[in-house]
Order: C-alpha cells, then structure tokens, then sequence
C-alpha cells in the first residue's frame, strides 16, 4: 500500500510552485517581442519532460548530471537573447515617444526556434531543481507523497497561467519588454555564477535585488541610447 505522508507533499508542492513559477516567467520574457508564448512554452515543456523522462528511466542517477554544463549553456542563451531584445525594447521606446508604435511583427522562423532553445534551457535547469529534491524524498521512502504535490503544483501553475497570461499582454509593450529583458539578464547572471561556483548570499532570494539591479541598469541604457541621433538614410 502507498503510503500517504503529508510533509512531503509540501515540501514537493512548494518546491515544484516556486521552481516552476520562475519557468513560465521566463517564457513570457522570452516571449515578450512575439504575438504568442507558444514557441517558448513549447521548449519548456520539452525540456521539462526530457529531465522528467530522464528521471523516471534512471532514477537517482539524475544527481549525478552534470549541472553545472546546464547552466553555463542557460546562462549564455539568456544572455544572448536578452541582447537581442533590448533591441527591440529599444525600438519600443521610439515608438511610443514618436507616438507611432505599430502592432509587433510577426516571428520568423529562427526566431521560433530560438525561443524554443531558450523555453527548453529554462525548463530542463529549473525542472533538475525540482527532480532532485523529489529524488530525494523517493530515497528516504515519501516518492509517492512527493509526486502528489508536485502534480497538484503543476496543475494549479497552468491554470493560473491560462488565467492571468492575456492581463500581461495588455501591459503597455515597451514596459513589458523592459521587465522582460532584465529578467533575463537577471537569471543569465544567476545561473553563471552558479556554474562558476559563486555561493549567492541568500540563496535564490538574491534574484529581487538582481532584478532590481537589472531594472535600473536596461532603463538607464535606454535613456542614453534614446538621447543619441538616429541616423536616417538619405533620399536617393
């Protein structure tokens, strides 16, 4: 008979909230420059099943992955994509201040699949966190208590998300590039100190002052970037 133990599924639940939160809050900053989030929550949930099939086929030998491999390469295309759309929260910010902001191009094709590369990184880094402490909990005999809450977490976090995903869209554009631009930065500069074997002080609570940080720093690059001529092509 499976045994039922409620402290485990707490600590499951509370563990699954918190990492997969920060998962579908990436997607929408990777998909803040796209009409849709699909791309990117595609990539999440395929990197967050490899590592759950990666789980369920190997056990505890999913603690043995090399993580640190993980972050690094998260850290670099969060980096790179967070490049990428300051460019384009850049050009936001013209627009509004010209009073002529048009409706948001469309995606091509690489950049769907960069979204998806990105959504993916972030899902398999933040469901490893999740797939360790579970592992964990299976050790000590509370698998099947740990599952519960997990999946009860998981649940809840997709409802909300289909509940609320349409309220962040209607945040003004050049604001929601803003936000999303320094929350990747703000998690590429977490996760390559990790990889580097920096010991954040305070744990993953030190993401409120990074992010804090990040705001600052993305709006004051935009004023000065602002303040340069834009040079326009002469008439031929």
């Amino acid at each position: 008979m499976l045994a039922f133990y409620l402290p485990a599924v707490v600590v499951g639940f509370v563990i699954t909230l918190l990492e997969m939160t920060e998962v579908v809050a990436l997607v929408f900053a990777l998909s803040a420059d796209h009409r849709t989030i699909a791309h990117g929550a595609a990539g999440a949930v395929a990197g967050t099943a490899v590592v759950a099939l990666i789980a369920f086929t190997f056990g505890a030998l999913i603690i043995a992955l090399p993580r640190e491999y993980l972050l690094w390469a998260s850290g670099i295309t969060l980096a790179a994509f967070g490049v990428f759309l300051f460019r384009s929260t850049l050009r936001s910010y013209r627009g509004a201040r010209a009073a002529a902001l048009g409706p948001t191009p469309p995606s091509n094709s690489s950049h769907a699949v960069l979204l998806f590369a990105g959504g993916f990184s972030v899902g398999a880094v933040e469901a490893t966190e999740v797939v360790v402490v579970l592992i964990a909990l299976a050790a000590a005999g509370y698998g099947f208590s740990a599952l519960i809450g997990a999946f009860g977490a998981g649940a809840i976090l997709v409802i909300a998300t289909l509940l609320v995903q349409q309220r962040i869209r209607r945040i003004k554009v050049p604001w929601l590039k803003w936000g999303a631009t320094s929350m990747l930065f703000t998690f590429s500069v977490f996760w390559l100190g990790e990889a580097g074997g920096l010991a954040w002080p305070g744990g993953d609570l030190i993401l409120i002052p990074l992010f804090l940080v990040a705001l600052l720093l993305v709006r004051a690059s935009v004023e000065l970037a602002l303040r340069r001529p834009v040079d326009h092509p002469s008439p031929s």
